[in-house]
């Protein structure tokens, strides 16, 4: 199970709303070391705030960047272009160490023309930066969110994702090729 602490919540700056909300969930006061599952975090504030919060432990970077190309993967069949689903299955390659960077890049290239979310989460997959990865994780979502807005059930799979991921079960999430 993946976890992170309120003192390292706190450290990133969370919005005062979303802090103090948390804190009353966790009939809290000020932040602490003990360990938070992110599956409470989602449970508490939604899943907008528990994906801003994985910034709090960019140490999982990969599994952030699975999230976001799972959630890709699920809206995929919603693009006919043939370059979304390459780019995607570019950026799971990439996360599993099966294609390198140059590789990633060219895929990346192929799906410019798609202008599809797809594209949004193989760039951040590629990003080395940390830092701009983990923080990639709020913007992902919020544009995963509003491409799939019109499909009420996109938010829920997500969170069922998310919970997944954080919970180590993702061997069902990946695709056959894995």
């Amino acid at each position: 199970m993946i976890c992170t602490t309120l003192n390292k919540i706190r450290d990133c700056s969370p919005c005062k709303s979303g802090w103090n909300k948390l804190l009353k969930h966790l009939n809290k006061t000020k932040s602490d070391d003990a360990l938070l599952p992110f599956d409470v975090i989602l449970e508490s504030n939604g899943l907008d705030d528990a994906l801003w919060c994985t910034r709090s432990s960019p140490e999982h970077d990969l599994e952030w960047r699975l999230f976001a190309v799972l959630c890709a993967r699920r809206v995929a069949h919603l693009n006919a272009d043939t370059r979304v689903e390459a780019a995607i299955q570019a950026a799971e390659d990439y996360i599993n160490g099966a294609i390198d960077t140059e590789q990633m890049n060219k895929a990346l290239d192929d799906a410019a023309a798609a202008r599809h979310a797809a594209l949004a989460a193989a760039e951040w997959v590629v990003s080395s930066n940390a830092s701009m990865s983990a923080s990639g994780a709020a913007a992902w979502s919020a544009l995963a969110s509003e491409w799939a807005s019109p499909w009420k059930d996109a938010e829920e799979e997500q969170k069922e994702i998310f919970i997944r991921i954080v919970n180590g079960d993702i061997s069902a999430l990946l695709s056959p090729t894995q």
